[in-house]
């Protein structure tokens, strides 16, 4: 006795669309799929492996708020060697990252600048943070990073000017590296024996910084 509902095994159902039809679908779905591959894109306003790698770490932590994102870092043209002396200048170099590497196309840049600032009852009298810049061609978005103190020597040697912390830790024999900041775990990878290195104190900044494009409605 055959079950209701039960198809016949010699039954077959072939669905077709007309050829217009198809043809436009098949468009729709190529669109569709290219797409998918990067909703979104991020500019980094620096060519630093450690800086783009820690923007790249940092947005992959919200995908909702930055789906499929495509990370681009842009050479901007900033002193190769110049060393942000206090807060004010540091804010103001991330700042200037940022609005340089803002782009027809892109939704947001990221400017990342480390640099001094005056903390009371240090040894040097001052300690190195990250400050992190989120632009979207029109508001900018700010956090930092947290800070910790050169050797003296450093410090000293990027007061007078003599470079920045990469020229300052070749000059004390701290390396061979000429830009040591710039190779994967950058100094404080160094410092920190590689519990903290660039990538993460950058993305620490940036994390700080989404805390004002994640929760707009409150700023």
């Amino acid at each position: 006795m055959d079950h209701i509902g039960t198809v016949p095994e010699t039954a077959i159902c072939v669905c077709t669309l007309p050829p217009a039809i198809d043809f436009l679908y098949f468009i729709y779905s190529t669109c569709l799929e290219e797409n998918r591959r990067f909703n979104m894109k991020i500019n980094v306003g620096s060519k630093n492996i450690t800086k783009v790698a820690g923007v790249r770490d940092a947005v992959a932590m919200y995908p909702t708020l930055f789906p499929d994102v495509e990370v681009v870092a842009v050479d901007v043209q900033v002193e190769e060697f110049g060393h942000p002396k206090n807060l004010n200048e540091t804010i103001g170099g991330a700042i200037e990252r940022a609005r340089k590497a803002f782009t027809d196309g892109c939704n947001y840049s990221v400017g990342l600048e480390g640099g001094l600032m005056e903390v009371p009852h240090t040894k040097s009298g001052y300690m190195e943070v990250g400050a992190c810049a989120i632009y979207d061609g029109k508001n900018v978005a700010l956090g930092l990073s947290p800070a910790f103190e050169w050797p003296k020597g450093v410090t000293e040697m990027i007061l007078a000017g003599g470079g920045d912390a990469s020229v300052a830790f070749k000059k004390l024999g701290y390396t061979e590296h000429e830009k040591i900041g710039n190779i994967s775990g950058g100094i404080i990878g160094v410092l920190t024996d590689g519990k903290m290195p660039r990538e993460d104190f950058s993305k620490y900044s940036i994390m700080m910084a989404i805390i004002q494009i994640e929760k707009d409605c409150m700023y």
